[in-house]
């Protein structure tokens, strides 16, 4: 079961399931804009850790059967795409591109400390530098956001 969870249903075994994943989770952030109380800030926030805390256990988990860091685990792509989007204002298509590409930019060229993230240990260090790279996608998020460069 947890290598279910941490490879997001067999996502995480195709080639590029990162990316995979990433368009998956904003498909799935496109439907649950249809439903506005889900994507309130407070139950949002609420689903961002149970994502994060259930990669860091699943990783845990599948760490002595994959290795350290398996390119199969990608829940950890799940909950740095839930990051970016994160008090993003929903039914904007764009903005939803926007994260996406900010995201797996910043996710592939681990700038800033990104890198260093993976230098933790276990299943923390699975999802850590995702989170870091869906905050830094987050904040520049923002700031298209508040240019009004997408509106």
């Amino acid at each position: 079961m947890n290598k279910l969870i941490a490879s997001i249903f067999g996502i995480g075994y195709l080639k590029g399931g990162g990316t995979y994943a990433s368009i998956v989770t904003c498909v799935a952030i496109y439907f649950l804009w249809q439903v506005p109380a889900v994507l309130q800030p407070l139950p949002n926030v609420l689903i961002g850790l149970a994502i994060l805390l259930t990669g860091i256990y699943t990783g845990n988990k599948v760490e002595p059967f994959w290795g350290k860091d398996s390119y199969r685990v990608v829940i950890d792509e799940v909950a740095g795409m839930w990051i970016t989007m994160l008090f993003v204002p929903i039914n904007n298509i764009k903005l939803l591109i926007a994260g996406l590409i900010l995201f797996r930019f910043f996710d592939m060229v681990k700038p800033l400390g990104v890198r260093r993230m993976e230098d933790l240990k276990g299943g923390l260090g699975v999802m850590m530098d995702d989170v870091l790279a869906g905050v830094y996608a987050n904040l520049v998020l923002q700031l298209i956001i508040f240019s009004g460069l997408l509106n």
